[in-house]
């Protein structure tokens, strides 16, 4: 079903906002890259507190570590807020950010081989951790056949731009929407092309499991497609180096209950999904997106008894 015509003044701020943003993007990337992310871990650690984000990431905070406060909060709230600044402004120069151009170490590479080698479907799953696009591009320069989901933004000339640049290094995007791009995608596994997900953002139909000592929904997605396959279900990470540098972690593929109870399995995969993820966010807090609502509406109901 095609999306309704935007009005006259929707068109209108939509365009305008483009122009905006895509001219502000066109600046950052004359700008050295060393130069550009530090400029932008400056300005969103003295902008972003100033945002009604910043309550946001208390919120969250307080459910993961509620044991931080005073001086160690606020010095990982303004480590956050470095990290997100940073991401943002090094998005214009992510072509350069390839690993074969030798700013991001691979850390597991053969395994990306292997999956190429072996021409079966792989489900890879990441969370929103240092620059998480440098990840799809790692899967692409490893010349893995992949379709990177992604949730398209709502202004559609932005959303093209994000598609242009990302095709620029070699990203291929892909926005499942409805039974059609499901069946898309399902047929895509079918003739052996992995697939690339986030599974670390609240997702209001999918499973209810503790994450982060509180309960949080995590979409099952992943996991369904891992277990219907018979693919493995694949994890990677980013972390951040000094000086725009990266490494990514191509890790062990999580196992996968096959018990013949196809709930149970499903629960048992997410559950393992949420350990993984948790893992990796406290081992480096600071460099995960936590300007994101991912808890339930009941564990920020406990928080000074506010929903």
């Amino acid at each position: 079903m095609a999306s309704p015509k935007p009005t006259f003044s929707q068109d209108l701020i939509w365009r305008l906002q483009a122009v905006t943003l895509i001219s502000a993007m066109g600046l950052i990337e004359l700008i050295p890259l060393e130069v550009a992310s530090a400029l932008g871990g400056f300005l969103a650690r003295k902008l972003g507190p100033l945002t009604r984000s910043q309550q946001v990431v208390k919120r969250n905070l307080a459910i993961a570590f509620p044991e931080l406060k005073g001086e160690a909060l606020a010095k990982l709230i303004d480590a956050q807020w470095d990290n997100a600044g940073r991401q943002a402004f090094e998005f214009p120069h992510m072509a350069k950010l390839r690993p074969s151009l030798g700013r991001v170490e691979v850390i597991g590479g053969a395994r990306l081989e292997e999956i190429k080698r072996s021409g079966r479907p792989a489900i890879f799953i990441s969370g929103h951790f240092a620059n998480w696009e440098v990840m799809p591009c790692a899967i692409v320069d490893a010349g893995i056949d992949c379709e990177m989901t992604y949730r398209a933004a709502n202004n559609p000339y932005i959303d093209a731009y994000i598609r242009k640049t990302r095709a620029a290094y070699g990203v291929k995007l892909f926005a499942p929407k409805g039974s059609e791009g499901s069946r898309e995608m399902l047929e895509g596994l079918k003739r052996g092309r992995s697939v690339a997900l986030m599974n670390d953002q609240k997702f209001n139909e999918g499973v209810a499991l503790p994450f982060m000592g509180a309960l949080a929904h995590t979409a099952a997605g992943p996991t369904r497609l891992a277990l219907r396959f018979g693919a493995d279900l694949q994890p990677m990470t980013v972390v951040r180096l000094p000086k725009a540098r990266f490494r990514i972690v191509v890790h062990d593929p999580i196992p996968l209950d096959r018990t013949g109870s196809r709930e149970a399995d499903l629960t048992a995969g997410v559950a393992k999904v949420n350990a993984f993820i948790e893992a990796q966010v406290r081992a480096h807090p600071e460099q995960w997106f936590w300007v994101h609502r991912r808890w339930s509406n009941a564990a920020y109901a406990a928080l000074n008894g506010e929903a």
